[in-house]
């Protein structure tokens, strides 16, 4: 899904490519846009699908119009990608992995918050978030979420903070959400970049098994890409691999 000014066409296009050379069976490619200048002309666009709430909320809880059925046509296994993300290997797993909803789960890319030790529900709570930068559900299957979110808009944002909490707890109660296991996907920021101190003479790594580099949190890939970001004690320092794949893709 690409909207507004933050992600230009080259995101879309480098995605595009890099799940050309990672999915060979690949079927669709759907870019739901408000702008379809400069895409390469072998990628499918569609319009930026509505959840029909108040107009307020849609940026922050637009992917749950993805759930509606008959979208772009849309069937089967649907894989969803986010713009900000670096393929570095085979998508196939994510296509065959079981599961009904499968996902990243959330809590795997940050920290451990010291304080939630004294919270057990609100830390039982956090295990069974999705993060919602790549997952896999069936076309069609879950507008019961898009609904629930129309019918009771004002309940539903009050409650929960954003759309994967939301998510995340309707699917948990239907026993649907399952979780990508955790080194396919990991987070720039606290997978690959050293800890304090260390960063200071070591560079950045790919972990073993990562198949799709995500970025959550600060710094965001455009400034990784450009060789800034991080601190005096924690320094980011060169990434060729990244960049590799990065411009592999496309």
């Amino acid at each position: 899904m690409k909207w507004g000014e933050q992600y230009g066409s080259e995101y879309v296009n480098r995605l595009h490519a890099g799940v050309q050379r990672h999915l060979p069976e690949l079927g669709r490619f759907v870019c739901f846009t408000d702008d379809t200048r400069w895409l390469n002309a072998d990628i499918e666009t569609a319009p930026l699908p509505a959840t029909r709430a108040p107009e307020s909320a849609n940026a922050h809880w637009r992917k749950l119009a993805l759930f509606r059925k008959g979208l772009a046509g849309l069937s089967g296994r649907t894989l969803f990608l986010d713009l900000d993300l670096v393929i570095l290997d085979s998508l196939t797993p994510f296509a065959e992995h079981p599961g009904d909803f499968v996902a990243i789960r959330d809590d795997q890319l940050f920290r451990k918050r010291m304080a939630r030790n004294k919270k057990p529900k609100r830390e039982a709570f956090y295990q069974s978030v999705a993060n919602m930068s790549v997952f896999r559900f069936e076309a069609g299957q879950h507008e019961d979420l898009l609904k629930s979110y129309m019918s009771e808009h004002a309940q539903v944002v009050s409650r929960y903070k954003n759309q994967q909490e939301y998510l995340s707890e309707h699917l948990h109660v239907q026993k649907r959400l399952n979780f990508w296991p955790e080194d396919w996907c990991v987070n720039f920021k606290n997978d690959c970049v050293p800890g304090p101190l260390r960063a200071l003479v070591a560079n950045p790594q790919c972990p073993p098994g990562a198949r799709i580099v995500v970025f959550a949190g600060r710094p965001k890939m455009s400034t990784v890409l450009a060789g800034r970001g991080g601190s005096w004690f924690r320094r980011i320092g060169p990434t060729p691999w990244l960049e590799d794949a990065w411009t592999q893709n496309g």
